[in-house]
């Protein structure tokens, strides 16, 4: 059959990215806990498509996913991109895998467990001999107005936050390593199930640790800065503003190598 595809295109004009994205996927990431974790992952596929290419060939991205049967992890995933750089004849591609992935958690003070559900991400660019990395997390926190609490005769008024973060490192970070310093830049982490002698504790800490998001941010490049692994970092977080219609949001991005 005629491959369209390959049709040699004449309007000399090369597509930084061509592919799939929003493919669903059973995947299995590693876990320090439990070895493994099983989940679902959206995920996007592309590569830089030459100018005399018409177009690439999207089947291939879907066999390429299949031959590693949904197994990633650091190995893996630059394998996965160099692999898709040779079966679609590109100089480049990147491949990203986002999905749930669930800690076991301790409530503080009752220390019951329940499951608590992050956002993770995994992305790599393959570049000839160069690779890529970027490894990422999304966390819910609480965040309590610093301000509402200096100017307020009885409480302060506080919300659920979001942070994303994503890093390169220059060597194993784990999800949960990631997590942890989020939360612990935040007034309070969020937790599945508590228990009212928890409830307490996660009220009182908050009122003990207002954060504008700012202070989060501030907070959260100290803590990567103390780890020699990480060498560059990208910080957003959200504030769902509980007395504002508008949110409230900081973000920053260093690179630790320069």
């Amino acid at each position: 059959m005629k491959d369209v595809q390959k049709e040699r295109d004449l309007r000399n004009i090369a597509i930084d990215r061509v592919g799939v994205r929003d493919v669903h996927y059973p995947i299995t990431v590693m876990d320090p806990l439990n070895g493994t974790q099983a989940t679902i992952a959206s995920v996007s596929m592309s590569v830089l498509l030459p100018h005399e290419y018409r177009g690439t060939h999207m089947s291939r991205f879907i066999e390429t996913l299949e031959e590693y049967k949904g197994k990633v992890s650091l190995t893996t995933l630059r394998v996965l991109a160099e692999h898709l750089c040779s079966k679609l004849d590109a100089s480049e591609a990147s491949i990203k895998f986002d999905f749930p992935y669930f800690v076991r958690k301790k409530a503080p003070v009752s220390g019951i467990e329940s499951f608590m559900r992050y956002e993770a991400s995994l992305e790599g660019i393959s570049r000839g001999s160069e690779f890529d990395m970027k490894v990422g997390v999304g966390v819910p926190v609480q965040t309590l107005c610093p301000c509402s609490k200096e100017i307020s005769r009885m409480g302060a008024h506080n919300q659920r936050a979001f942070v994303r973060l994503k890093v390169r490192s220059s060597g194993l970070v784990w999800f949960e390593e990631l997590i942890r310093a989020v939360e612990d830049a935040s007034s309070t982490p969020l937790y599945t199930l508590l228990k009212r002698e928890d409830e307490k504790f996660v009220t009182e800490r908050a009122y003990e640790t207002p954060r504008f998001v700012e202070d989060l941010a501030r907070e959260l490049t100290m803590a990567l800065d103390r780890d020699d692994r990480i060498v560059w970092y990208d910080i957003s977080v959200t504030s769902a503003e509980s007395i504002h219609r508008h949110d409230a949001f900081a973000e920053l991005v260093r690179d630790k190598r320069s």
